[in-house]
């Protein structure tokens, strides 16, 4: 191979070849081995397809095969999964073409998510929503948080959406179309569904809804690391990834394995944003580090991602929360000014462009 060969999937897969099937039928690649290979910034994924039996051989495989990609010049970092292997077609029988992609409309969709819950991921994907849009774009929200939506009373808006045929129309808030399940349920009703009913309501909001052509639509993500989160990276080609953490240890961590996830999952990441990162005392201005102070920084420059801004815990940014109002519309207030500068951040890597 040459050395000198710009850095692809194709030397990738090339550099793939060195690894022998434990079928003995040759090498991985040409065994069928790679369900996906992704490359971004340097940062190398790989799906590798693998059946209960085999899973303790395939994870010493998988370990070799991040090595050697990590050995490779010009790769920062690799990720290797094991996906469980798919049952051959019956004979004749045409197997089903994938899913289409949702969302195709859109230039860009970023998913703004967190490891855990509590760390102000709503607020803040709300008020980038709206700095992106007062940055000249056309954004759009959705709150993929079935079992806890906060669109609606951030955005202040109660209203139920229309059905024009069997399409439903997005609700308009701050000149932003936007999409909740809490538009259609009353409430204080506790939602106790099952996963598969989650996920008809989630692709019901991507794929029924007669959303416009936007320059970004920003994902209101559940917490954690779980279906709606794959079903997002399969089902949307994502932009990319937002996490939101505080600075203290524990969510660290967590923002860690949401880092992680979207990494396996082919998603870049766009970078770390940390909230509450510190008080600011409303009456003498006092600061103070409730949570620790440049967790989130640290942390981005560990795993390798953009680190995008800090925001304080402000008693003006919660207010405005509870009553509806985003901060980040009145863009002359100090507190828009944290948002706006995340979102031009975004804007100068490539979103919505």
């Amino acid at each position: 191979m040459d050395e000198t060969a710009p850095l692809d999937t194709a030397r990738l897969l090339d550099v793939l070849r060195q690894i022998r099937d434990p079928r003995g039928n040759g090498d991985i690649v040409a065994a069928g081995r790679v369900d996906g290979l992704g490359l971004r910034d340097g940062v190398v994924s790989l799906s590798l397809m693998a059946n209960r039996a085999e899973r303790e051989v395939m994870e010493k495989l998988a370990d070799q095969a991040r090595k050697l990609l990590e050995s490779q010049a010009g790769v920062k970092r690799a990720s290797v999964v094991l996906t469980a292997e798919r049952a051959p077609a019956p004979p004749h029988d045409h197997a089903p073409q994938g899913k289409p992609k949702l969302l195709a409309n859109m230039k860009a969709v970023i998913a703004v998510a967190s490891g855990k819950g509590g760390v102000g991921k709503s607020t803040t994907a709300v008020n980038l929503a709206v700095a992106l849009q007062g940055l000249g774009l056309k954004v759009g929200l959705l709150d993929a948080d079935i079992y806890g939506p906060s669109l609606p009373r951030l955005l202040g808006s109660d209203r139920k959406p229309e059905i024009r045929g069997d399409r439903i129309q997005p609700v308009m808030a701050w000149g932003m179309p936007s999409m909740s399940i809490g538009y259609m349920v009353n409430p204080d009703e506790a939602l106790i569904w099952r996963g598969p009913m989650v996920m008809g309501a989630l692709e019901q909001m991507m794929g029924q809804v007669d959303w416009p052509d936007l320059d970004v639509l920003v994902v209101d993500m559940p917490p954690g690391t779980g279906d709606v989160q794959l079903t997002m990276a399969q089902r949307v080609n994502l932009f990319g990834a937002v996490i939101v953490s505080t600075p203290q240890d524990i969510a660290l961590i967590d923002a860690r394995r949401g880092v992680r996830m979207f990494e396996k999952t082919g998603v870049p990441v766009l970078g770390l944003i940390e909230n509450m990162s510190m008080f600011c005392c409303p009456n003498c201005g006092h600061v103070t580090e409730l949570f620790g102070h440049g967790g989130a920084r640290r942390e981005a420059g560990a795993l390798g991602v953009p680190f995008l801004g800090e925001v304080p815990l402000l008693a003006l940014i919660r207010s405005k929360s509870d009553a509806g109002t985003p901060v980040a519309a009145d863009v002359n207030s100090p507190e828009a000014g944290f948002y706006i500068e995340i979102a031009k951040k975004l804007v100068a890597g490539g979103l919505g462009k």
